[in-house]
């Protein structure tokens, strides 16, 4: 059983920069494909960054691209969301996501969830 437990949410300024970490159990980063989504209050959830289980293949949605980043470190079985330039538009929760099989900018598409973080950027 895979299991996702994210971490660094919080408080942030517009323009300032937060990092979220996904930390994994039950296999290992190079048997996932990872993916971050958020949801803000009133809104579908919406794809942030794709990771394949190779580690050498990224995706990101329109509205992070060039600002956010996704990477993992694979001694301490974690993603990372790295977020600069944040905007008010941000504010969300944040969640990471995991599948054996599909590497995929749909949430229908993985399997594993975490409980998510709120991420909240004032103006």
């Amino acid at each position: 059983q895979v299991q996702l437990v994210e971490s660094g949410g919080g408080l942030m300024q517009a323009g300032g920069s937060l990092t979220l970490s996904c930390a994994v159990s039950g296999r290992t980063l190079s048997d996932l494909a990872m993916g971050w989504f958020r949801q803000a209050p009133g809104k579908k959830r919406e794809f942030v960054a794709a990771l394949k289980w190779s580690g050498d293949d990224t995706q990101y949605g329109d509205s992070v691209k060039g600002r956010f980043t996704v990477s993992r470190d694979n001694t301490k079985n974690t993603v990372y969301l790295h977020m600069n330039s944040l905007k008010p538009e941000d504010t969300a929760v944040y969640y990471c996501a995991a599948d054996l099989v599909r590497y995929s900018i749909l949430e229908d598409n993985y399997e594993y969830w975490g409980q998510g973080t709120q991420v909240t950027v004032s103006s």
